[in-house]
């Protein structure tokens, strides 16, 4: 071949690699933003009484993407002011699911909730690509298939930038891996001038001083190789409640296990809260198998089943801190565990502190989930008022 047309076949063979690597950024651009743009409509229950934004309690949030929705459930009648935090990691799916099955169902007849679906709304917007996290998963319900969102740990490095070479956590001065800066859950009292995260926290915190809110809880779940699943963790102040409802779960329904909030360890909900606040707080996990480093094949069957051969075969080993058999962790089963918890969490406090109850009704059983599915407790959102529907 003349050296004349060998260039003119390297040429050819350079020009179709740029045309297809420029098909490949196509189409992971289209995708990627369609993922971030996608919204989540959700129908506000019976109880809801009011929709507000974070930015309500903190101005600067305004027009970033964690100026989240806050969901109001007043009762009209006094008692506590409890606050609900789904999402806090939105790879854990239970945690926002949990939060709006309350928006859609739960009707307070004393005190209020206040719940946020998307506590880190900026992590819901980005995945993992490098581990083959699926961009959408999909809850079957009487009507049809409701898409949401997968998410990541950490807020979207869009939204959050640079990372620090070692964060430094406000106040405590503890250094901790760089990118905890967009874990929410170690940002936490925050400070007004932070990075997103820490701004985000900080006007959590506002609305816990300025709504003198009692208690909050902090939805969670984790792999089965972590050791803090499938309890309840719990400040001090709100340890004997974490007691009593372990106690009677386990007696009752499933095992739930009860730590207490390590007074050295900063940035989480369940340290910083009842330190820099009148409230005090819970954390729940439950065990997620597709957060498992020896899992397999990472999909949505495997999200929303919690089935996996590989976890077992682990579990068989003794290698992780919680069973899982071959009906593995479902969706139906995290959320409820979450549910119930939380009922009992309103029935303990008010034996503790009948001078300030929480009462709701319209909250399913452990059981019910269990058997009916996650899906089973939302609303079309085409068959209410269009004000009645608000979107993540």
């Amino acid at each position: 071949m003349k050296k004349s047309e060998q260039g003119k076949t390297l040429i050819a063979a350079k020009a179709a690699g740029l045309v297809a690597w420029a098909a490949v950024m196509v189409f992971a651009g289209v995708a990627f933003r369609q993922h971030r743009a996608w919204k989540e409509p959700v129908v506000l229950g019976p109880g809801v009484t009011a929709v507000r934004s974070l930015h309500e309690w903190f101005a600067p949030l305004k027009g970033t993407e964690n100026d989240c929705n806050v969901y109001v459930l007043d009762s009209g009648l006094p008692g506590s002011t409890i606050l609900v935090l789904g999402g806090t990691h939105p790879e854990e799916p239970a945690t926002n699911l949990a939060a709006e099955l309350l928006v859609e169902n739960a009707k307070p007849t004393s005190g209020k909730l206040l719940v946020a679906i998307h506590t880190n709304r900026s992590a819901s917007t980005v995945t993992r690509p490098g581990e083959a996290y699926p961009q959408f998963y999909s809850i079957k319900t009487a009507w049809g298939q409701k898409k949401y969102r997968m998410g990541d740990r950490s807020a979207n490095p869009l939204d959050s930038w640079p990372d620090p070479e070692t964060y430094v956590h406000y106040p405590s001065g503890q250094m901790l891996a760089y990118m905890d800066i967009r874990n929410i859950n170690r940002t936490w009292p925050g400070r007004p001038n932070g990075l997103l995260c820490e701004r985000t926290s900080y006007g959590f915190m506002q609305m816990i001083r300025k709504e003198k809110v009692d208690l909050v809880i902090d939805y969670h779940e984790a792999e089965l190789e972590y050791p803090v699943i499938g309890t309840i963790v719990a400040h001090q102040k709100a340890q004997e409640v974490a007691a009593m409802v372990s106690m009677d779960l386990s007696a009752s329904q499933f095992r739930i296990g009860m730590e207490v909030s390590p007074r050295t360890l900063h940035g989480l909900t369940h340290r910083e809260i009842g330190d820099f606040s009148d409230a005090t707080a819970l954390l729940f996990e439950s065990p997620e198998p597709f957060l498992d480093r020896v899992r397999g094949a990472t999909n949505e069957a495997l999200l929303l089943t919690g089935v996996d051969e590989f976890v077992q075969r682990a579990g068989k080993a003794g290698l992780l801190y919680w069973p899982i058999d071959e009906k593995g962790w479902p969706i139906e089963v995290r959320v409820g565990r979450h549910i119930a918890t939380t009922s009992k969490v309103f029935e303990v406090w008010n034996l503790l502190y009948p001078e300030k109850p929480i009462a709701v009704d319209g909250l399913p059983g452990y059981g019910d989930l269990a058997a009916k599915g996650v899906g089973a407790y939302f609303a079309d959102p085409a068959s209410v008022a269009k004000d009645r529907v608000a979107f993540e």
